[in-house]
């Protein structure tokens, strides 16, 4: 399976993936070195994931989008009131047109992930802790451990599956806290691959 990752971080979504062929796109390239160092057999390009994913989609059998998230999160819109010099802005309308391209455009199985909005979703995204995940494929609940609030750097690590002791970083926190749950990924995933193969067998029979 052909599976491409954008917007990839440094792969908490990809952690236990197993036999797959994956690309991944980041557009910050000490993320992207962190990223390949975790995965070294992955593909790892440095680029804009938004054009390319209109560039390059009909090459995959899997695609997963996490496009970036502050525009929509409920923490960045309550510091917009009690945070002197953090204004308000518009909500990055770039996770909606990724949602609606796929869902007509793409033929294999796709995800989008974004943290909960502080507004009602434009679209109804399935609702998994504090993510949302819009799909063309029924993603069952799970339930999984996230603690984010009060918790040292070493115990989101931790919680997270990865080290960053080697690398200079100043946002470790957010690095880690922008890493989708390993389990959660894989449980994703796992659907995914479920429906095709059913999808499969159906259709044979």
């Amino acid at each position: 399976m052909k599976v491409l990752n954008l917007y990839a971080g440094i792969g908490g979504n990809r952690k236990l993936w197993k036999d797959v062929e994956v690309t991944a796109v980041e557009i910050d390239k000490k993320i992207a070195k962190i990223y390949q160092d975790f995965f070294p057999n992955d593909e790892v390009i440095v680029t804009d994931a938004h054009k390319y994913l209109l560039d390059m989609f009909a090459e995959f059998d899997f695609i997963w989008s996490s496009p970036p998230c502050p525009t929509h999160s409920n923490l960045r819109f309550g510091l917009s009131y009690k945070v002197q010099g953090c204004v308000p802005v518009f909500p990055d309308m770039k996770l909606y047109e990724e949602i609606i391209f796929l869902k007509y455009y793409f033929k294999g199985k796709w995800v989008v992930e974004n943290v909960n909005s502080y507004y009602e979703p434009l679209i109804k995204p399935f609702e998994i802790g504090r993510h949302y995940f819009w799909a063309n494929f029924i993603i069952g609940n799970k339930k999984i451990d996230e603690k984010v609030i009060r918790i040292s750097l070493k115990e989101r690590e931790n919680n997270k599956g990865f080290n960053l002791d080697g690398y200079k970083l100043d946002n470790k926190i957010q690095v880690i806290n922008n890493c989708v749950n390993s389990k959660l990924g894989l449980h994703i995933l796992q659907e995914a691959i479920k429906e095709k193969q059913q999808t499969i067998e159906d259709f044979s029979e």
